[in-house]
C-alpha cells in the first residue's frame, strides 16, 4: 500500500499529498543529525585540545606563589635586610566592568592614583595591567572591598633595611621586582633570590577560585647570608664617623674594622651615606661604598711598609741613625721636605715623627723592584677578594717606570693610590706576625691561615716603632686608649687635582691605621677623612681621634683584657677603680 499525505483543502475535504515529500523531509532531517552526530565526535575526540584550550583562557589560570627573599643578618644574628609581605594590585582590562565608575574613583583615590591614569589602564587592550606595586596589607584589604570586577591581588614582598643608614654601604639595596642592585644584595643576588611557583587554579565567572587543579612547581625561598658585621661595633664606627666628618667639616669619611684572627670585617661605614628604605630619590654619589670603590693616596701610612722590607733585606735596623737635620733632602731637581727639621732619627724615630725625609733615605738604599714586590705582597695594587661591587685594585706602576724621585716619594705614599680596605688588609701584616690575612664579609667560625710575607722578627720590630708612633712624643699620640697598648701610624696627604697633573695646595686626606691590644692585636682599625675644613687635617689630629673612640668601644664589646696600666688609676684591693691623688 502506497503512503500518501493528506491534508484539508478551504473547503475542509481531505486532500491527498504526494509521498515523496515526506521521505524528503525524513531524510534531511536524518542527515542533519548525522552532520551533528558527526561534529560532535570530531570535537570530542580530534579537537579536543583546542576547545580545551579556549576553556582555559576563560576558567583556568596560572598563578605565581611568591616566597620570600633571604634575610640578612650581622654575626650574632640581629636582622640588617628583610622582605616584608605586601600586596601589588593588577587589573584584566578585558573583565572589568566600566559601569562600575563610583567604586573605580574610589579607587583611584585610595591609591592616590589621577583618575586619568586609572582609565588608561583599565581601558588597555592587555590581560594583565598593574594598578599599584607594594600597598600595605591594610589598604589592600579596603580595595577589596569595593568588590570590583577584573581587578587582583598578588603577593609580593618590600624589602626592609631595620638598621636604616648604618650599614647601607655594604648592604645595599633591591629594585622594585626585588633584585639586589648594590652591595651585598647584588653581589650575593642568586643565594638571596627566591623563586616563584606556579599552580594550576579555576576561576568562576566572577574570577574567585573554585578549584585548585595542579602545582606546576614548588616556591624556592631565598638563602639567608650571615655577615660578619657586628652590628653594635657598626653603630659606633657609623657614628663616631659621622661626628667627625660634621665637627671638620669635611666632604666625607670611611672607617673600616677588621679582626686580625679571622679576617672578618667587623665594622664598614661610610659618611654621608642614605636611607636603603627610601630608594625613589637615592643620590648616586652617596650610595658609594668608598672603603672600596674610591682610591686615594695613603701618604705616610705607607712608611712601615718601606721600612719593613729595609728591615727584611738587612738594609737597617732599628736603631740605625740616619741624617735628617737639615728637614729636607734634594733628589735631582725636586726637594723632599719634612714639616719640622727632626736632626738625627733612628729607624723607629723615623716611623714615630713621620719623617719624609728619613724614609726617604731609607727607600733610596733599596732596589726599585725590591719595593715593589713588598708593596705588591702586602696586597696594593690588587682587588682584597671580598668580591663586593664595584670594587677597585687602585694603582702600584711597574717599578720599571719608576724615576728616582718617583721611589723617594712612593716611599711615604705619593705616587700610588689604594682603597681603604687595602690599607687595612695590608696592616695585619704588623698585627699577625707577618701574615697576610685573606679578608671577608661573610661570618667564619675559625681563625684563618695567612700568606706570610714578611717574617716574625721584622713584624716584631715595626710593631715596636707603631707603638712609639702612638706615644705622647709621636704623631699618632691622639690614637691612645686607655687600658690598652696601641701600634699605628698617621697619614696626610694633599688631594690630587682633578686632571691628575699636581696636588691641591689645601686640598687634603687624613688618615690613621691601627691596631690593639698591641700584645696580642685582636682588631685592625683605618680611619680616612676627605677635606676636613675646620683649619684641622692633619691625620694625627682629624682622623686619629675617631679611631681612639671606636677602638675603645670595639675592644670592650669583645671583652678583650686590658694589657696596660691607665694612667693615674690605682687599683685598690676591692678592685674598684679610683683616681691616685696627687
Amino acid at each position: 500500500m502506497k503512503l500518501a499525505s493528506i491534508r484539508l483543502n478551504r473547503a475542509g475535504s481531505a486532500a491527498i499529498l504526494p509521498a515523496w515529500r515526506s521521505r524528503l523531509v525524513l531524510r534531511v532531517l536524518m542527515f542533519g543529525l548525522v552532520i551533528l552526530a558527526s561534529r560532535a565526535v570530531y570535537l570530542q575526540e580530534f579537537n579536543k585540545d583546542f576547545l580545551q584550550q579556549q576553556g582555559e583562557l576563560r576558567y583556568s589560570r596560572i598563578v605565581e606563589q611568591s616566597v620570600p627573599r633571604g634575610s640578612i643578618k650581622d654575626r650574632h644574628g640581629e636582622i640588617l635586610a628583610i622582605s616584608a609581605p605586601v600586596k601589588s594590585i593588577w587589573v584584566d582590562p578585558q573583565q572589568i566592568d566600566m559601569t562600575q565608575q563610583a567604586q573605580l574613583r574610589i579607587l583611584s583615590e585610595q591609591l592616590g592614583m589621577p583618575w586619568a591614569a586609572v582609565q588608561e589602564r583599565v581601558n588597555s587592550n592587555k590581560r594583565f595591567v598593574y594598578l599599584k606595586r607594594r600597598v600595605s596589607p591594610s589598604l589592600a584589604a579596603d580595595i577589596a572591598q569595593l568588590n570590583i570586577k577584573g581587578l587582583y591581588f598578588k603577593q609580593e614582598y618590600y624589602r626592609y633595611y631595620p638598621t636604616r643608614e648604618l650599614a647601607a654601604h655594604i648592604l645595599g639595596f633591591t629594585d622594585i621586582d626585588d633584585k639586589g642592585q648594590e652591595g651585598m644584595e647584588l653581589a650575593w643576588q642568586d643565594s638571596l633570590a627566591s623563586e616563584y611557583g606556579k599552580r594550576r587554579i579555576i576561576q568562576d565567572r566572577l574570577g574567585r577560585v573554585v578549584d585548585n587543579v595542579e602545582r606546576i612547581n614548588s616556591p624556592k625561598p631565598g638563602q639567608d647570608l650571615i655577615l660578619s658585621i657586628d652590628n653594635k661595633i657598626q653603630y659606633l664606627a657609623y657614628r663616631e664617623l659621622a661626628r667627625a666628618v660634621k665637627a671638620h667639616r669635611a666632604l666625607a669619611g670611611s672607617i673600616v674594622a677588621l679582626d686580625t684572627r679571622t679576617g672578618e670585617v667587623l665594622a664598614m661605614a661610610n659618611y654621608p651615606a642614605f636611607n636603603p628604605n627610601q630608594r625613589a630619590n637615592i643620590n648616586k654619589d652617596a650610595i658609594r661604598n668608598r672603603v672600596l670603590v674610591d682610591e686615594f693616596e695613603p701618604g705616610s701610612t705607607l712608611k712601615p711598609f718601606t721600612v719593613a722590607v729595609a728591615l727584611e733585606t738587612g738594609r737597617v735596623k732599628p736603631d740605625t741613625l740616619l741624617e735628617t737635620s737639615a728637614g729636607m733632602m734634594k733628589i735631582g731637581k725636586a726637594l723632599i721636605r719634612d714639616v719640622h727639621s727632626k736632626g738625627n732619627l733612628t729607624v723607629s724615630q723615623v716611623i714615630q715623627t713621620s719623617s719624609n725625609v728619613g724614609v726617604a733615605k731609607i727607600a733610596m738604599l733599596l732596589p726599585p723592584q725590591t719595593l715593589w714586590e713588598m708593596l705588591n705582597r702586602a696586597g696594593f695594587g690588587g682587588e682584597t677578594g671580598l668580591g663586593f661591587p664595584g670594587e677597585i685594585s687602585g694603582k702600584l706602576r711597574d717599578y720599571r717606570s719608576w724615576r728616582p724621585i718617583e721611589q723617594a716619594t712612593m716611599s711615604y705614599g705619593h705616587g700610588i693610590s689604594i682603597n681603604l680596605m687595602q690599607l687595612a688588609r695590608a696592616y695585619t701584616l704588623f698585627a699577625t706576625g707577618g701574615e697576610l690575612k685573606p679578608v671577608t664579609l661573610l661570618k667564619r667560625d675559625q681563625p684563618v691561615v695567612g700568606q706570610r710575607v714578611i717574617s716574625r722578627e721584622t713584624a716584631s720590630a715595626i710593631n715596636a716603632m707603631l707603638e712609639l708612633a702612638v706615644e705622647p712624643d709621636g704623631t699618632g699620640s691622639r690614637a691612645r686608649v686607655n687600658g690598652y697598648r696601641v701600634a699605628g701610624k698617621t697619614g696626610t696627604a694633599h688631594k690630587r687635582l682633578d686632571n691628575q697633573k699636581g696636588y691641591a695646595a689645601n686640598r687634603y686626606l687624613s688618615s690613621f691605621v691601627g691596631y690593639a691590644p698591641a700584645s696580642d692585636p685582636r682588631v685592625v682599625i683605618a680611619v680616612m677623612i676627605d677635606e676636613p675644613g675646620a683649619g684641622e687635617h692633619f691625620g694625627g689630629s682629624v682622623a686619629a681621634p675617631v679611631f681612639s673612640r671606636v677602638m675603645e668601644g670595639t675592644l670592650r664589646i669583645l671583652d678583650m683584657p686590658f694589657d696596660k696600666p691607665w694612667p693615674n688609676l690605682v687599683i685598690s684591693p676591692s678592685f674598684s677603680i679610683r683616681k691616685q691623688e696627687g
